[in-house]
Formats: structure tokens, C-alpha cells, sequence
């Protein structure tokens, strides 16, 4: 007797082929419906923002956050990705701070990734903030909250947190990756060339070592303890506690959740979420009844940088140059052609009448940190040139610091590590013996044999020794001659030591303790302008401007700005997301009543 059963592909591919349609169908109508709206925006970029009254900005911090804003477009997901830099976040609290219609600021730490000197500038422009006389609230919730979180919202005077969420309070800690072992278990190896008594340039270390040496051992101790203090001291003072005392909690591990953290007066009560929004609404006068209106900080913050930025490059101004990321020859980032261009195109500018070089860099490239150093030179000979040191301006990062009339950091900025390396792997082994792959050669010449598939001769390693040489003494020239120290006073900070910021003044090696901002001001004061632009500098564009808008929308932040996403539009788009979730076999209703 047979039964009757559907097979799988009778059930699967139906289904299958029902949600493929309906999600073509749906970005049919989707695009067709956003082309209609992006065509009325016009060129004319964002709308402005229509405040009301009594507004709270709800600044929710995530991701990455850098110098240099980004946005990228998903095609797969319709989801923009957007990262907020540095300088729309100090445009947009300034801006605040003066704004009558905003009465505070509504601070939602999520887990965001930083550099411990972009943290102490964000609490900076926070302090500065409330002495406008205005609030910031902060709130901390999630699974597990890290020491940043919580070193960021120390800065506010009212802290709260869900009582549920841990707080891994536990000190600062750095680990190194060793894979000597790894090499020698492939027979891959690894032949390091570093500048005369470049014992502190560790960077080479994991490839011939299976831990650290002594002298990368007293770096690490020494630039985690300074930054360490540097973190305490500020806690301690905003918070009003005991440096010792929160030391002793630290080697205790007794703050492990909020509700120790409240015990110990490092937050002011746990809340749950809703508890919080109905204070903010006493701290502005609305009735518990009436909505907070809350407006979404990203947006404003954009919004205000951008009409500052138009507004400014009309007039005479000082040009900030954001150097973010890896020193290379090409590409993004720090890169030679990236920078010549910016470099030239400032200096060449009769507006410009100064030069902020925000340098966010670990090094790179021995050769483009010279060509852009030169690029540099050439500019500050044209134009007052100053130095904004981010989280990091270290080796090749410092390097094409040193023609500026000042350089200023943040005492938590990891800078310093004057020195040289070369990394030469060698593979022979490994072919022969592991994958069964030998090489023969025949040469012109004796030194024609330079070769990854063996180690380098003793001359040829001579030879490359005497190159790396000669690059550290140009670097210690260069630092002498911008620093204008001794040979010797640079040779005992250099050696590729990495110092904190605070350590580097003491060295020498920077001029001012100061983060971004303060270096701005400071040189708009010098050469009697207040404008500022940004480089390199953002053009407007309108699908990203609307993707945005759509995303608030779905997140319940209105922005307030003079655009309405039409129903059928957000429907399409939810719908499109649920689909893109959808996999293996499905329980769901085939339609969604809709009333009206």
C-alpha cells in the first residue's frame, strides 16, 4: 500500500522559486519607487533639519570609530554602512553646545572599537559639552561591557546600566602572536634585518622568537602602565575616587557587572532602559505622557559638519588633513599619491592660510614615508604647518611628522618607534621536503642567485644590512633636523622604542599634549581664521543620503529632516530584509493583512 508523501524537491523547490520571485519582485517596485524619490531631492543635497523644541540628541556609539568617515552601499542587504569620524563627532557636539533647541545628550555605549586616544578626545568634547550647562546621560547595557565603554562614559556626569550586563573591569593587556614554531615546522624561513641596535623595533620578534625578548618585555610593562595612569587619573577625577582605590578593584577583580560598579560609585544607578528616557524627559520638562524627542546624533552631526564645511570653503581657512591608515607607495590610506595631492592642492590654495596634518598611523613604507615627508616639507615651507597626532603616529606615521612648527598628541597616543627592519623569507626547504617541489638555476653574474627558495648569503645579508643602515640614519637625520635635538638625544629615544604621548613630550619627540581639536584651534588662533576644512573633502550623494534616512526610519530615529519615506517603500524594504533571512524549510503565513 502506498502512501502518499510529497519529496523533498516537490516541496523545496516550489518554495523556493516563491521567495526568489518575490524578492525580484519586491526590488522591482523598490527601485522604481526609490528612482521617484532620489529624483526629488534634486541636487541639492540633505534637507535640513526642522527641530523642534526641547530636543535630546541620542548619540549611540558602535563600530569602528576613526578619523576618516566612510559609507558603503550593500546591494545585497539595501543596508548603508556608514562610519562616523572624529571630526563630525567634535563638529556636532560643539554645535550642540549652542544649539537652543537641544537640551542634552542621550550617550548609548554599543561596544564601540577605538584607539584609547580617540576615547580621551570623545570625553574631552563630552566635559566641554556640559559646561555649556547643558546634560549628557550615559547608559550602559549589552552582554559584556569593555573597559572602553565604560572609560568613555565616565566623562558624563550621570551614568547608568542595566543591571544584568557584566563589566570586564580587569586593567590593560597586550599579547603577542609568536609563529617560530609554525616556521620551522613547514621549514619556512625567516631572516630579519634591523637598524644598528634597533633592539625595541619588535615588530620582526614573532618570526625568529617563541616569546618575547627583554627589551620588548620593558616597552610593553612601560607604555601599558603610562597608559594605564593616564586612564585611572581621568576615571578618578571624573568620577571623584580614589586612584588607589580603584587600583585595588582592578587586582581584586571585584567589578565583574554594573551592580558592583554601583556599589563602588563608579556608575550612579542601574535602570532599566525605559526608566532612563522617562528621566531624560524630566531633565527637559515633558510630560511623562509625551514622547521624547529624540533626535539621531549621526544625522545632526553630518548635517551640521556639512553645511560648516560648505560654509568654510568659501572663505579663508585652515585646511586638517586626515592621514588615516598604513604608509604605502599606492592605495588607500596614507598613501604617496593620496597625500601629494591633498598636500599640493592645500598649499597651492590662497584660503588656506594653515595646515593641520591629522596624522592615525603605525608606518609602513620606508620609501613613500620619504616621499610624503617631502610633500610635507614642501607645505610647511609655503604655509604654518601643525601635527594633530591621533591614536597612532609611529615609525613611518612619526617620520613624515617632523617638518611641522608644531606636533601635538594626545598623552595616550602610541608614537615614537624610530626604526628599521627588513623581513627576507626563504622556502626551499619547505618545497623540497613537504610538497615535493625542487629548483635548479643557472646565472650571469655572482649576486644574480637572490632567490626566495634559499637564505641569503652572508654578503648579501651584509649588503642589506648596510641598506637598512643607511635608511635608520636618514630617519634619526630627519628626526634631529625637525626636532632639532642632538644625534645623540635622538638616538636615546629612537632605537624603535614606542613611547605614550605623555612619554614622548618628555623625550622631546612631540611639542604639546593636545588632541585634535585643541590643535585646531590652536593654529586658527595663530593665523587669525576660524573656518575650517576637511580633507579630503566629502561630495554630496544623494542615494546614500536617502539610504540613511530609510534606515532611521526602521531604527524609530526620525530625522526630522523635510523628506517622508513613503509606506509602500519601508514595506518593500523590510520585506526584501526578511527574505534575505529566510533559509531552509519555512513556517510562515503566506500574506500580512495591512489595515488602514
Amino acid at each position: 500500500m502506498s502512501e502518499n508523501r510529497l519529496s523533498f524537491g516537490k516541496l523545496f523547490w516550489p518554495s523556493f522559486l516563491a521567495v526568489f520571485v518575490a524578492g525580484v519582485v519586491g526590488m522591482i517596485f523598490f527601485f522604481l519607487i526609490l528612482g521617484g524619490i532620489i529624483g526629488s531631492f534634486g541636487d541639492f543635497g540633505p534637507a535640513p533639519l526642522a527641530l523642534q523644541d526641547k530636543t535630546v540628541l541620542h548619540l549611540k556609539l558602535s563600530g569602528p570609530i576613526q578619523d576618516v568617515s566612510e559609507e558603503s552601499f550593500d546591494p545585497t542587504t539595501l543596508r548603508l554602512s556608514r562610519t562616523l569620524g572624529l571630526p563630525e563627532i567634535l563638529v556636532g557636539l560643539q554645535e550642540a553646545a549652542q544649539d537652543s533647541k537641544i537640551k542634552g545628550v542621550f550617550l548609548e555605549m554599543k561596544s564601540p572599537t577605538m584607539g584609547m586616544a580617540t576615547a580621551k578626545e570623545l570625553r574631552a568634547a563630552l566635559q566641554e559639552f556640559q559646561k555649556s550647562g547643558k546634560f549628557v546621560v550615559a547608559y550602559l547595557a549589552g552582554e559584556q561591557l569593555g573597559q572602553l565603554d565604560y572609560y568613555v562614559s565616565s566623562a558624563c556626569k550621570e551614568i547608568y546600566g542595566m543591571q544584568g550586563s557584566n563589566l570586564l573591569w580587569s586593567g590593560l593587556h597586550a599579547e603577542s602572536y609568536f609563529f617560530k614554531n609554525l616556521l620551522d615546522d613547514l621549514q619556512v624561513g625567516v631572516m630579519v634585518v634591523r637598524g644598528k641596535e634597533n633592539d625595541f623595533k619588535s615588530a620582526v620578534e614573532p618570526f625568529y622568537r617563541t616569546e618575547m625578548s627583554d627589551s620588548s618585555r620593558l616597552q610593553m610593562q612601560v607604555l601599558l602602565n603610562g597608559l594605564w595612569t593616564q586612564v585611572r587619573n581621568d576615571i578618578a577625577s571624573s568620577r571623584k575616587l580614589d586612584t588607589l582605590t580603584i587600583d585595588s578593584l582592578v587586582n581584586s577583580f571585584a567589578v565583574r557587572n554594573l551592580q558592583h560598579a554601583q556599589k563602588q560609585r563608579m556608575i550612579d544607578q542601574t535602570m532599566y532602559r525605559h526608566e532612563v528616557l522617562t528621566l531624560l524627559k524630566k531633565k527637559v520638562g515633558i510630560d511623562e505622557n509625551t514622547p521624547l524627542r529624540l533626535q539621531a546624533f549621526t544625522k545632526y552631526a553630518r548635517d551640521t559638519y556639512h553645511d560648516n564645511q560648505l560654509l568654510a570653503r568659501q572663505e579663508r581657512h585652515v585646511a586638517v588633513i586626515l592621514a588615516e591608515g598604513d604608509v604605502a607607495t599606492e592605495g588607500e590610506g596614507v598613501s604617496t599619491p593620496r597625500m601629494a595631492k591633498m598636500l599640493r592642492q592645500v598649499r597651492d590654495d590662497e584660503d588656506v592660510k594653515g595646515v593641520v596634518l591629522r596624522i592615525n598611523s603605525p608606518g609602513g613604507s620606508a620609501l613613500a614615508s620619504e616621499e610624503i615627508w617631502k610633500e610635507v616639507s614642501l607645505t610647511a615651507a609655503k604655509k604654518p604647518l601643525f601635527v594633530s597626532m591621533g591614536d597612532y603616529a609611529a615609525s613611518g606615521g612619526y617620520y613624515i611628522a617632523m617638518p611641522a612648527l608644531k606636533i601635538f598628541a594626545s598623552p595616550l597616543t602610541i608614537t615614537g618607534s624610530i626604526g628599521v627592519f627588513g623581513v627576507v623569507p626563504y622556502a626551499g626547504d619547505f618545497l623540497k621536503h613537504k610538497i615535493g617541489v625542487t629548483t635548479d638555476e643557472v646565472r650571469s653574474h655572482r649576486f644574480g642567485s637572490l632567490s626566495l627558495t634559499h637564505k641569503l648569503s652572508s654578503e648579501e645579508y651584509a649588503f642589506m644590512q648596510t641598506e637598512v643602515d643607511a635608511v635608520y640614519a636618514q630617519f634619526i637625520d630627519r628626526v634631529k633636523a625637525g626636532r632639532k635635538l642632538s644625534k645623540k638625544a635622538v638616538h636615546r629615544a629612537a632605537r624603535g622604542r614606542v613611547w605614550t604621548g605623555a612619554d614622548a613630550k618628555r623625550n622631546q619627540l612631540i611639542d604639546v599634549l593636545g588632541g585634535l581639536k585643541f590643535c585646531v584651534s590652536s593654529l586658527c588662533k595663530q593665523v587669525g581664521v576660524k573656518d575650517v576644512v576637511y580633507y579630503p573633502q566629502k561630495e554630496d550623494n544623494t542615494f546614500n543620503t536617502f539610504l540613511a534616512l530609510l534606515d532611521e526610519e526602521l531604527e524609530g530615529e526620525k530625522s526630522s529632516a523635510q523628506v517622508q519615506i513613503p509606506e509602500e517603500l519601508l514595506a518593500y524594504y523590510q520585506k526584501f530584509a526578511q527574505i534575505k533571512k529566510m533559509k531552509g524549510l519555512q513556517m510562515r503565513l503566506p500574506f500580512i493583512y495591512r489595515f488602514y
